[in-house]
């Protein structure tokens, strides 16, 4: 690690949580330069619901480039980006009879936030966007603005503007509807809050601690925002694409937001790429009035096409449910094993978690995992969340050993409790 430790600026995080040097990737597993072998229960941040190096979408891109396939493209047509959209329209948007418009922004999922958001201004001319406690929505300024994490909102360097949160569903515990608040904010000219160009919603809020919005609450507030003419932008980033179960994580409840927002795993195999779907009425853009040198990776959208040959059917959502079935009770032993710990389970299809009651502690057990071949990070803005994401397709057999191999690092985790709550309040 000498040389990243010496060269690389100090900004880097995740290999601080996981000190070692990867060499190769296959499904969900990692070795790293000393050939041991670790299950992935990460995946990229949810930029791998495919696994590593998924044979079928790695097959695709290999014959793209040995027949000398354009790489690099900008907004230009190439048959790759054609291949991408028609089999987007036809596999994804019609049989869930989804009509949007497609825009391309640069190739991360805060660009594509940002291009949302300077739509939805745009559109109504108004400047103001709700947000909600606890949101992560990326690292550049706008994104930020309606990002909760208050350490990475002082991070920007300059005040957040033109932005407001609200809280979300359950946030202020189950004696209070948290959309009562927001529709007396809209509807009472005194509440001193302009209406807003849109409301940004996760369904399930992923980095903010795997906090789940009920579909009942999804309902209501997208049918509060037409009443009030507010456009609802979701953020599908990490929940979208097959995580929760079905495709969009928004389809059970029945909604269709104005514009999505779609990054991480629509690339296919972890490949750079952003989505932005649009209510076809909203796309009023100039040309180039949002734009990106790197909107046109052409090997995205090979990966990215072959990637929905998965959702011709609904196989995978109904593993992706049976295997975030299997999840759930498996960590409900794991806190039913340890009551101490306080765990509260949260989450949908493979992207779930423990609310430990003591900071720290996830971070532990995520630290133990790691010295037993697992990779897994946390969540939340307290560092109370142990955080899953396996790959989709992983198999059970996996699934339950990286399943055991937390329940091995809770304990050891415990044990070494006093220490992290010194480690807590800084003694």
């Amino acid at each position: 690690m000498e040389v990243f430790n010496r060269f690389e600026s100090e900004v880097r995080s995740y290999c601080r949580s996981f000190p070692t040097v990867f060499t190769k990737a296959l499904g969900c597993r990692l070795v790293d330069e000393a050939g041991t072998e670790y299950l992935d229960f990460f995946s990229g941040a949810g930029a791998l619901n495919y696994g590593h190096n998924n044979p079928r979408l790695k097959r695709k891109l290999l014959e793209y480039l040995m027949e000398d396939g354009i790489l690099h493209s900008l907004d230009m047509a190439t048959t790759a980006k054609r291949t991408f959209i028609e089999r987007f329209q036809r596999i994804i948007l019609a049989p869930r009879s989804l009509s949007y418009r497609l825009q391309f922004p640069g190739p991360t999922g805060t660009n594509c936030v940002e291009a949302a958001l300077k739509l939805a201004r745009k559109v109504t001319r108004r400047t103001n966007v709700l947000f909600f406690t606890n949101a992560y929505h990326g690292m550049t300024l706008g994104a930020l603005a309606v990002t909760g994490h208050a350490v990475k909102r002082a991070g920007g360097g300059v005040p957040l503007a033109n932005a407001m949160p609200v809280p979300f569903d359950g946030a202020l515990g189950p004696r209070y509807d948290t959309l009562e608040i927001l529709e007396r904010l809209l509807a009472d000219h005194a509440s001193g809050v302009d209406r807003p160009a849109a409301v940004i919603v996760e369904t399930v809020q992923a980095e903010g601690g795997i906090h789940v919005a009920r579909f009942e609450w999804l309902q209501r507030l997208a049918a509060l925002l037409r009443a009030h003419e507010v456009l609802l932008i979701v953020d599908e980033i990490q929940v979208g694409c097959g995580r929760t179960g079905p495709f969009f994580s928004f389809e059970p409840a029945g909604i269709q937001p104005d514009i999505v927002c779609l990054s991480k795993s629509i690339g296919g195999l972890g490949l750079p790429m952003a989505l932005v779907l649009i209510r076809p009425e909203l796309d009023v853009w100039l040309p180039g009035e949002h734009n990106g040198t790197f909107r046109g990776n052409n090997l995205a959208f090979v990966a990215g096409a072959e990637a929905l040959s998965y959702w011709e059917d609904d196989t995978l959502s109904r593993e992706v449910e049976r295997k975030g079935r299997l999840v759930s009770r498996r960590l409900q032993e794991i806190c039913d094993a340890f009551p101490e710990a306080e765990g509260v389970v949260r989450g949908r299809g493979l992207i779930q978690g423990i609310d430990f009651a003591v900071p720290g502690l996830a971070s532990g057990v995520a630290r133990a995992a790691f010295r037993r071949g697992l990779v897994i990070e946390t969540a939340g803005f307290t560092d109370r969340v142990l955080k899953l994401l396996p790959p989709l397709i992983v198999e059970d057999a996996d699934l339950e050993r990286g399943l055991e191999r937390i329940a091995a690092s809770v304990p050891e985790a415990m044990a070494a409790l006093p220490q992290l709550q010194r480690q807590a309040v800084g003694v």
